[in-house]
């Protein structure tokens, strides 16, 4: 599992890196590229955690990533947080 999670990391470290070449910010990157790889849902403060940023700049960079499409908000029933996904396609 180490080396899953260390090459996940080197993907986030590497995605965050080019996205000046895009035009956007690291961390909008580094966000994006953490759903995308581990394919699975996020609530904010894993993101916030596994990122370590804060709740208003991987707020403010959520709410871009889905007014772009490239990243999906949703709740499962019974849960009181809000989960994110990045579109796999």
């Amino acid at each position: 599992m180490k080396g899953l999670q260390e090459a996940q990391e080197n993907f986030i470290r590497e995605w965050g890196r080019m996205s000046s070449s895009w035009g956007i910010n690291r961390t909008m990157a580094q966000i994006h590229a953490l759903l995308f790889v581990t394919g699975i849902p996020h609530t904010m403060d894993e993101i916030c955690e596994r990122l370590g940023i804060s709740r208003g700049n991987a707020s403010m960079n959520l709410r871009n990533l889905s007014d772009w499409g490239v990243v999906r908000r949703f709740r499962v029933k019974g849960e009181r947080y809000d989960r994110y996904v990045a579109d796999a396609d």
